[in-house]
């Protein structure tokens, strides 16, 4: 076997209290934050002088994990569009299953969240929605419907 899982997946941001307020209103739970600065740090990521302040938070399985990195030195740069569309190059949501879809888009609505497209049914399997939330990150919500599983050989946006 080559891996054993999937620990986490990296955001950095300018806002980083608003950022962790969208996530634990998601239903994240915070697991750390600290500071992170050194030669250790800067020979892992490749640059120097780099002071940063980090926040790890957990899906409620304990499975997934989401870290936020907030740059004081180097000041993070910013992608370009700022709202990058769904067919741009690279990483562009991380999507969670929910149980009350309308209800978590409501609650992130609270904290400046918006429809990227707008709320759909896939066949009679899912109902799915991308939110862009704080900083132009987008999260993928899925509700499964039924108890009917998903066909293996579909692959949900």
């Amino acid at each position: 076997m080559t891996i054993q899982r999937m620990d986490n997946v990296l955001i950095v941001v300018d806002d980083l209290d608003a950022v962790v307020s969208f996530f634990v209103e998601l239903g994240m739970e915070p697991e750390g934050r600290a500071p992170i600065e050194g030669p250790w740090v800067e020979s892992v990521i490749g640059i120097t002088g780099v002071r940063q302040e980090v926040a790890m938070l957990r899906t409620p399985d304990g499975h997934g994990r989401i870290e936020l990195a907030m740059f004081h030195t180097p000041k993070a740069i910013r992608p370009e569009p700022r709202d990058a569309p769904a067919n741009t190059l690279g990483i562009r949501r991380v999507m969670f299953a929910v149980d009350d879809i309308e209800d978590v888009v409501a609650r992130l609505r609270a904290h400046g969240a918006e429809l990227v497209g707008e709320l759909a049914r896939y066949e009679d399997s899912y109902r799915l929605c991308y939110v862009r939330g704080p900083e132009g990150i987008v999260v993928g919500l899925a509700e499964q419907l039924g108890r009917r599983p998903p066909k293996a050989a579909r692959v949900i946006p």
